[in-house]
């Protein structure tokens, strides 16, 4: 069900040749990106019509119109089961601790008497938050999405998620349910790269969306192409891809918990991973004999969980050693990893690559998904090598603002003259000259 990669016995590669022995699921972008083309500029051009033409050809939906009533919003938390709701509201407040503790504060330094450089965080004004809507319904990602920029300041939030025939057109009455808990008013039925597209342009009338400094949020490929055709148009957190796990493990590890965990990744979609690293080759027999009564019990096995699992992107990966096994998870960069290993604590504070890291048999990732507090909007493919989850520091703008008296200018003028002059920029000079009645050259 699961294949093997046997890195034991020799030295381990570096860097780049580590990371290319690795599995990883083919996730090509580029060329998505010219077939999410022309569904942009559609909208770009057509605004609510094109994307009440996109919801009738990706979901099997005829919309009168893309902005979700108010009323639906109230009278799906009315509907809303009461420990669904619970469970989300407990959520919402563990999500909240964490994040507002990411608030960042102004700070001014004095460079010299007289001159200052204050750094202070500005939210951006409007974001376009994306919750997927395909294999599955994800409340999660909208708390995910909603309190970071909630607790950044953001003053204008608008949610998009895919039209449901099911319900009418409607998203989900579970996300609809989410964004009233969260005070979301601002909802639209649209799904994939029409979506991104509507953020990015925005689209006219008195039902239309205004446009968005920043879109964010998990999706598919189509999401993900979308994202990259409006960047420098628009912010965005990242290019997602499929989701993965790594679990970093030794023959402490309990086989059950290990299996149960890879189980719960490969249940999202075929394409996505999961990777076991060990160095006990009893761990990695008892983990894949534990897989087959675990699949046979679980749902979505034929259309998820098996193609995932038997993928190119999942492996069993054996290792030398745990040290080898931490050198091997680093150069994953694995989106989600779980350790668990003897010295679980301590191999996690020396992990470099990771988009969360969850520790020991008590912090598995489904508990990050929901409920630790933590974002599960992450990156992908390989990207926690340069970049971080979803934050409040996302939705923050950090500005310098530069205050010198003449005083504190005239003591380093001669350094800003000589460097202009070295870059053989003369005019940034003169700027500086024309301040001290300095002769500028030339006049």
């Amino acid at each position: 069900m699961i294949s093997r990669i046997d890195l034991r016995g020799d030295t381990l590669p570096e860097g780049g040749d580590l990371r290319d022995l690795l599995p990883r699921a083919e996730f090509d972008v580029e060329a998505a990106l010219e077939k999410v083309r022309p569904l942009c500029e559609d909208v770009r051009h057509r605004g609510t019509a094109a994307l009440i033409d996109a919801a009738e050809t990706f979901d099997g939906v005829t919309l009168e119109r893309v902005r979700v009533p108010a009323k639906a919003l109230i009278d799906a938390l009315e509907a809303l089961d009461p420990a669904v709701r619970a469970a989300l509201e407990e959520s919402i407040r563990r999500a909240r601790l964490v994040h507002r503790a990411q608030r960042r504060s102004s700070h001014t330094t004095q460079v010299v008497p007289g001159g200052t450089v204050t750094e202070k965080w500005v939210p951006v004004g409007r974001v376009g938050l994306y919750a997927p809507g395909g294999r599955s319904v994800y409340p999660s990602s909208v708390i995910m999405n909603v309190v970071p920029a909630q607790e950044a300041g953001v003053e204008s939030i608008a949610l998009a998620s895919p039209a449901q025939k099911e319900f009418g057109g409607l998203p989900h009455p579970t996300i609809l349910a989410a964004c009233a808990l969260l005070g979301i008013d601002e909802v639209y039925a649209a799904g994939g790269a029409s979506a991104v597209a509507m953020f990015a342009y925005g689209t006219p009338g008195p039902d239309g969306c205004a446009p968005a400094n920043m879109v964010t949020g998990p999706g598919n490929i189509w999401v993900a192409a979308a994202k990259r055709y409006f960047t420098g148009r628009i912010g965005i957190d990242a290019e997602a891809g499929p989701t993965e796990i790594a679990v970093l493990a030794d023959a402490t590890a309990d086989p059950v918990h290990v299996a149960a965990d890879l189980i719960s990744q490969a249940e999202h979609d075929p394409l996505a991973a999961a990777v076991l690293v060990t160095d006990s080759a009893e761990l990695a027999d008892a983990v894949e004999k534990e897989l087959e009564p675990q699949v046979a019990a679980t749902k979505h096995i034929e259309d998820r969980v098996v193609p995932a699992l038997s993928g190119r992107q999942s492996a069993i990966v054996l290792v030398d050693s745990v040290e080898d096994g931490l050198r091997v998870v680093d150069a994953y960069g694995a989106e989600h990893l779980e350790i668990q290993t003897a010295d679980a604590a301590a191999l996690a504070a020396r992990v470099r690559n990771a988009g969360a890291i969850f520790v020991g048999p008590y912090a598995p990732v489904s508990l990050g998904d929901y409920c630790a507090g933590s974002n599960h909007v992450l990156p992908t493919g390989g990207c926690a090598c340069h970049s971080s989850g979803l934050s409040v520091q996302s939705f923050l703008r950090g500005i310098h603002i530069v205050d010198y008296s003449e005083e504190a200018l005239a003591e380093v003028a001669h350094h800003v003259v000589t460097l202009a002059e070295a870059e053989d920029l003369p005019a940034h000079g003169a700027a500086i000259k024309a301040r001290f009645a300095w002769k500028v050259p030339g006049k």
